[in-house]
């Protein structure tokens, strides 16, 4: 009963109610940096006008570099 309505009990876990941090690697690092500067130089080439490269490296940055950063 006392583990239904959330007492503690005598056992006690390492690490109870917390859950473990998130490990980001170079690879995530240098695909996160990718992507920031993929989509930066993908607006910059929008505001010079530029109507075939720069949506193609925003497409790239926000859809493949920024997930796969998040996702490896």
């Amino acid at each position: 009963m006392d583990r239904i309505m959330g007492a503690k009990t005598g056992t006690s876990r390492s690490g109870s109610g917390s859950k473990a941090p998130l490990r980001f690697s170079a690879v995530n690092g240098i695909l996160g940096v990718a992507g920031i500067l993929t989509v930066a130089l993908g607006y910059y080439l929008l505001s010079q006008g530029s109507i075939t490269a720069a949506p193609l490296l925003l497409v790239f940055g926000y859809v493949v570099l920024l997930p796969l950063a998040i996702i490896l």
